[in-house]
């Protein structure tokens, strides 16, 4: 690299704006030189939705910062409206198209940062090119879709995809009042998470009113004789096929990396679709790096390559390779792929591996379904569900979703803070963390969740989750489950096949009961369930697990496979 390199970064939002700004803070001497197609540069792109439904009230609060004020800031020669259509790696050139004039010109590097970010998937359908189909990623997507329903009226919209940017967006139309449909292939919305924990979020869309489809696809977007959306075609469930009315339709069905430039410059493009890069962000051809939405990064926990686009990442990622660019030190350690979304009422965060993808990955899980309030009762405590993974053999922590009305971004960044240390699930009761009234409970959700993992790894307080009693029963396997709460509880809802036995009565009664039998007790959210536990334990019984996450989590459960509850 020459003293003063000249730097050319293509693509300018969070990554490439944070690789420009950083490697001017290494370097005064560098030439840097952004490009960008849209006139709109480093803005918030999370922030979007909420430009929809007018929380964010002007476009101006999502894009503070123009072209002139990195030029006055860091002295960053940043050229929008300029799209860069090629790159010639052996000569260390890219050509530029100005999209206003249409005239091309070449511009020579030192160093080539690829900033190019991500597309919006728009699947091959009859309809999707019609007026009032949108996708949302750009702040020139967000202008058109509040545009159009102000200029329209539209009433009602559907939302192909329940993903995050789904999510938020059908939130925000809910509260412009219109009404919504969201249409999921998969089984449940935010498919990231594990069933059982997003069967809370499919309880939150329509408990606000959004119809719901998941396990649905989108044949055929219907147009209107004007040539605008009115319908969209859906085949259900059952097979049947039928029309949601809509005037209009967001559809966000995912992203895939912008590679037309990397291809060009002949760089390796890695397994997961992205670009691979190593720990700086170098791809496999000399002088060209990738960072954001277009580069892989690799898991913490497993070491394998991964592609989770979020602007968190993206930032960091940026920040990294602009520091190498100019002789620094700092180095990419991976990501757990944390993450928080509102859905109406309830924050929804999740961060390291899922119980299904630690078992892909190879791991033995232990898992935890832990139902506690934020702070106490008596100052208006509300409760979240902590669904925690631990390695059985290591005891090592793996990963945590997490879903309530509050408090839940505190618990998912101490998680993954503690994940991100290696710690085990036996740390997590020693945290030494803020407590009063007003903000926690004693025993924080966190210590109960480390509390409840560690006697289940250790199997001093083994637990059962209920997909896994459903499995070892269906297999023939018997197995006692034991009531141990009151009449009254009972009499609402309870497991399939158990026997009651309050726990005051239980150890009268345990003669009832067949101590050379797997047995499971278990409450309504798990705590007395565990004395329960520990009762029979005490008086021989060998074999005794808890119900993890208690009789509400397997009502939930029970209505996830279609039975009655």
């Amino acid at each position: 690299m020459s003293a003063a390199p000249k730097i050319v970064v293509v693509g300018s939002v969070a990554a490439g704006t944070s690789a420009a700004a950083k490697a001017r803070r290494g370097s005064e001497d560098a030439e840097i030189v952004v490009y960008d197609r849209d006139a709109d540069i480093s803005y918030s792109g999370c922030g979007l939705p909420y430009y929809l439904g007018g929380e964010v009230e002007s476009m101006d609060d999502l894009t503070p910062r123009d072209a002139a004020w990195f030029a006055q800031r860091y002295d960053i020669d940043v050229r929008t409206g300029r799209e860069v259509t090629g790159v010639d790696a052996a000569a260390r050139t890219v050509t530029v198209r100005d999209l206003a004039t249409g005239t091309t010109s070449t511009d020579d590097y030192d160093e080539l940062v690829l900033a190019t970010g991500v597309s919006p998937v728009v699947p091959p359908l009859p309809g999707t090119d019609a007026d009032g189909v949108f996708t949302l990623r750009t702040p020139s997507d967000a202008r058109a879709i509040r545009t159009w329903i102000e200029s329209r009226g539209v009433e009602r919209a559907v939302v192909v995809g329940a993903g995050y940017i789904g999510l938020e967006t059908a939130e925000q139309l809910v509260g412009r009042g219109l009404d919504v449909t969201v249409v999921e292939m998969e089984a449940h919305s935010m498919p990231r998470l594990d069933a059982d924990v997003a069967d809370r979020v499919d309880d939150e869309l329509t408990e606000h009113g959004v119809e719901l489809l998941t396990g649905a696809e989108v044949t055929a977007i219907e147009p209107a004789d004007d040539g605008a959306a009115r319908a969209v075609r859906v085949v259900g469930r059952d097979g049947a096929e039928h029309l949601v009315e809509a005037g209009l339709v967001v559809v966000a069905v995912g992203v895939r990396p912008n590679l037309d430039l990397a291809r060009a410059a002949g760089v390796r493009v890695g397994d997961t679709g992205a670009i691979a890069v190593d720990r700086v962000g170098r791809t496999s051809v000399d002088h060209v790096w990738a960072v954001g939405d277009v580069a892989e990064s690799f898991d913490l926990i497993t070491g394998e390559p991964t592609w989770v686009p979020l602007g968190s990442t993206a930032n960091k990622m940026g920040r990294i390779a602009g520091d190498a660019l100019t002789g620094g030190d700092l180095e990419h350690r991976g990501i757990l792929g944390t993450s928080i979304v509102r859905v109406f009422d309830l924050a929804v965060a999740q961060t390291g591996l899922t119980e299904d993808r630690a078992r892909a990955a190879g791991f033995d899980p232990v898992v935890v379904h832990n139902i506690k309030p934020d702070r106490p009762a008596y100052l208006g405590g509300q409760e979240m569900l902590i669904k925690a993974v631990a390695d059985r053999g290591t005891g090592r922590l793996l990963g945590a979703q997490i879903v309530g009305p509050s408090g839940v971004d505190k618990r998912v960044d101490v998680l993954a803070t503690a994940i991100t240390f290696g710690a085990r699930a036996e740390d997590l009761f020693h945290l030494d963390l803020a407590y009063a009234p007003t903000f926690a409970t004693t025993k924080d959700p966190v210590h109960y969740t480390g509390m409840a993992l560690d006697g289940a790894v250790t199997d001093r307080a083994a637990l059962v989750s209920s997909a896994d009693l459903d499995r070892r029963r269906g297999g023939g396997e018997t197995i006692q489950v034991v009531d141990v709460r009151s009449a009254k509880d009972r009499a609402r809802s309870a497991v399939d096949d158990s026997v009651h036995i309050p726990l005051a009565e239980l150890r009268g009664r345990a003669g009832e009961l067949d101590p050379a039998l797997p047995t499971v007790t278990y409450c309504n959210k798990g705590v007395t369930g565990n004395a329960g536990q520990n009762v029979l334990r005490g008086l021989g019984f060998a074999d005794v697990a808890n119900l993890s996450g208690g009789n509400t989590t397997y009502q939930r459960h029970v209505r996830g496979r279609g039975l009655p509850g």
